[in-house]
């Protein structure tokens, strides 16, 4: 079975603006399902354009997906002066009702303008963890709200706006990163809220928009739900909560293996997510060492887990028509005054 029929279970990063020959010749024999861009990939419209298409053209899959994390505020792997800047969430969040709701959609449906343009088709956007007073500021302002039920209107309509727009939308950080004391990125974090808490405020978002065909996992322990792994590697929580309390059918990725949440080499941590139930792994360094490790090691995506990245897929539509200019002429408008772009 040749790479482009039996995609690896992975989403890889990529370490330069274009292609290396050493990445080629991996991606040819071990093929990764999808590539996620960071700004180190990023020059020009036109040289993003070439290396989207050089990536598909590598594993020889037009419809291979590539992904981004454009969020808005400060994660925005897109930048003036080539692209546009964009509102926080919390600044959207800020709004009064309707002015909100139509202020997430429109900067969701501006975003995926200006993915679709690239050629990027999947956004780890909209972050619907909720703002919890004291925490870490890894979420801070990317967070809508304190409220759950804001986040969930508002993270909904950033859903459709990126859809609308032909882009397929990760919720995260599943179920819930804003009450996490440090950041993922360098330590483990633990909560130690009582499982009542996290139902009536962290996991409400996810749950509301359990419907939605991808959700990124935390890397974060809640102690009353596994107290020994973080949930991306809890074969408990994601049965008992991802699957079952939240009710989330479609596809799982984990939240980056290089993070320092996680413990082992890079290819030990990919196999226990996935032992654990995630569909797919995602892995951003674009260190070509880690990849030749982990690329080979990696199952190909089947069974249940190729069935929900199908069904994922199934919802990538093309764009419905826009008129751009009249988008973010309204959305200024309803953010006039707000800081952050």
């Amino acid at each position: 079975m040749s790479s482009a029929e039996a995609p690896r279970a992975v989403v890889v990063g990529i370490a330069g603006k274009r292609l290396s020959d050493d990445e080629k010749a991996l991606f040819r024999a071990a093929a990764p399902l999808g590539f996620i861009l960071f700004a180190r990939n990023i020059e020009t419209p036109d040289q993003v354009r070439a290396l989207v298409a050089e990536c598909r053209d590598v594993v020889g899959r037009p419809d291979a997906t590539v992904w981004i994390d454009q969020e808005g505020g400060r994660v925005a792997r897109l930048r003036p002066p080539h692209w546009p800047a964009y509102y926080p969430a919390r600044a959207i969040g800020a709004l009064d009702g309707w002015a909100a709701q139509r202020a997430a959609y429109l900067q969701a449906r501006l975003i995926a303008d200006d993915l679709t343009a690239l050629g990027i088709d999947v956004d780890c956007h909209p972050c619907i963890d909720i703002s919890v007073p004291g925490a870490h500021d890894v979420i801070g302002d990317r967070a809508f709200s304190e409220d759950p039920g804001i986040v969930s209107d508002l993270g909904r309509a950033a859903c459709e706006g990126l859809l609308e727009g032909g882009v397929l939308p990760v919720i995260k950080h599943l179920p819930g990163h804003g009450r996490a004391l440090c950041d993922s990125h360098v330590a483990l974090p633990v909560v130690d809220a009582p499982l009542a808490l996290l139902e009536e405020s962290d996991f409400v978002p996810f749950e509301a928009l359990s419907d939605m065909p991808i959700a990124m996992t935390a890397h974060v322990v809640y102690a009353a739900v596994d107290a020994d792994h973080p949930l991306t590697q809890s074969a408990t929580g994601i049965e008992s909560v991802v699957r079952g309390r939240l009710g989330f059918e479609g596809v799982l990725v984990s939240d980056d293996l290089n993070m320092q949440a996680l413990e082992g080499p890079l290819w030990q941590r990919a196999e226990r997510a996935l032992a654990a139930g995630c569909d797919i792994a995602l892995h951003c360094s674009g260190r070509h060492d880690e990849m030749a490790e982990l690329l080979p090691r990696t199952p190909v995506l089947a069974g249940a887990a190729a069935a929900r990245w199908r069904l994922a897929l199934s919802r990538r539509a093309p764009a419905l028509p826009f008129d751009r200019h009249a988008a973010r002429d309204e959305l200024d408008a309803l953010l006039a005054g707000a800081a952050g772009v």
